[in-house]
């Protein structure tokens, strides 16, 4: 099974990679790692801006599914469920779905969302809640194909989980969703 996860910043992509490796026995093959290393080579500071600059200009310079045509060859050849995280634009969706994939977008609101964010504090975290705002707002229902669009593509997911409560409902949602796709 190929598993493309998208979502809104600190939905719980994270959360539900970490039940599905570990629990499920999922590999992981992880669209941020990927942007790391690129961003890493060119010498530039490693946060969200550079994340999004530089993955949409992969995209524009190789085609709107680039990194998940990447990812999804490193997943094809382990021979494994593999969970694809995280589909950013439609053009990334669509083509996970056009070659098997199923795609599960996970959502939360927006408070919740950000409190997450600020738990995790990884180097891409380190913001206000205006910027985190203004960060979503430019990442969104773009009409540039190449360009992010978190919530044009997580419309497109075939199931979206509402990631609000415990960690455990979580689970459960998840699991319920595994018995009707796997």
């Amino acid at each position: 099974m190929i598993l493309g996860i998208t979502g809104s910043f600190g939905a719980g992509k994270g959360a539900v990679v970490d039940y599905l490796v570990g629990q499920k026995g999922f590999v992981h093959f992880a669209a941020r790692t990927f942007l790391i290393d690129e961003i890493t080579r060119r010498s530039l500071p490693v946060d969200r801006d550079s994340m999004a600059s530089v993955a949409n200009e992969l995209r524009a310079q190789h085609g709107p599914t680039y990194v998940m045509e990447e990812l999804l060859k490193q997943a094809e050849a382990s021979e494994k469920d593999a969970v694809i995280e995280s589909l950013r634009a439609k053009a990334e969706v669509t083509f996970i779905q056009q070659e098997g994939g199923i795609v599960l977008g996970v959502d939360a609101t927006p408070e919740i969302r950000f409190a997450r964010v600020i738990k995790r504090a990884s180097e891409t975290d380190h913001v206000t809640f205006e910027k985190w705002v203004e960060q979503e707002k430019k990442e969104m229902n773009s009409s540039d194909p190449a360009k992010q669009d978190i919530f044009g593509a997580l419309k497109l997911s075939d199931v979206i989980i509402e990631n609000d409560g415990t960690i455990e409902e979580l689970h459960q949602k998840l699991d319920e969703f595994l018995e009707q796709f796997a």
